[in-house]
């Protein structure tokens, strides 16, 4: 959906805040104030601790729309790109490291720069499911090479089906959106 600009303080946020303030006033009252300080304080470091990798996240993710031009980015991943462009965000997603940091503001940004929303569902599907550097780090020295392969395997189609999804419930939105007045 173009030109949607998300508001910085919206009902998720509001949500998570109303959450957090209840957890923390329950864990006063029933833990005590040494508690609910001690865990104030771990919260603190554990936001100082990801805010740099958030920012360098961002900082992609804004260079990224500057420097792919629209034109490409919407012909490879845009909404006519086709069952290719849900190949190439599978293979993008697969390929990219990082975590969520990175991912999600560089999926941001593509959605920004004319990318489709099946695309970037792939693409962040393909990086969950099919991330090579999650597999080789992890799990081939505990599963080994057999189970990576048939998981691999197994997880392939997944991302080009969730993006098919997507698609179709984008595309189904935007038609309701145009009959309802």
């Amino acid at each position: 959906m173009p030109g949607r600009r998300r508001k910085p303080f919206d009902f998720s946020t509001a949500t998570v805040l109303a959450i957090s303030v209840v957890s923390g006033v329950t864990v006063y009252w029933r833990e005590g104030a040494d508690r609910f300080f001690t865990i104030f304080r771990s919260d603190v470091l554990l936001f100082g601790n990801m805010m740099p990798k958030m920012l360098a996240g961002c900082l992609i993710g804004g260079f990224v729309t500057l420097l792919l031009p629209r034109e490409v980015v919407a012909r490879l991943v845009g909404a006519e790109s086709g069952i290719l462009g849900l190949f190439i965000a599978l293979a993008t997603g697969a390929v990219l490291p990082g975590g969520p940091f990175t991912i999600y503001p560089v999926a941001g940004a593509f959605l920004a720069i004319g990318a489709d929303a099946g695309t970037t569902i792939a693409f962040i599907t393909s990086w969950m499911l099919l991330g090579y550097n999650r597999a080789l780090v992890w799990e081939l020295p505990f599963f080994g090479g057999s189970f990576v392969l048939w998981r691999v395997m197994v997880c392939l189609p997944l991302p080009i089906l969730a993006g098919i999804l997507g698609r179709t419930a984008i595309r189904a939105l935007a038609l309701r959106m145009e009959k309802s007045p």
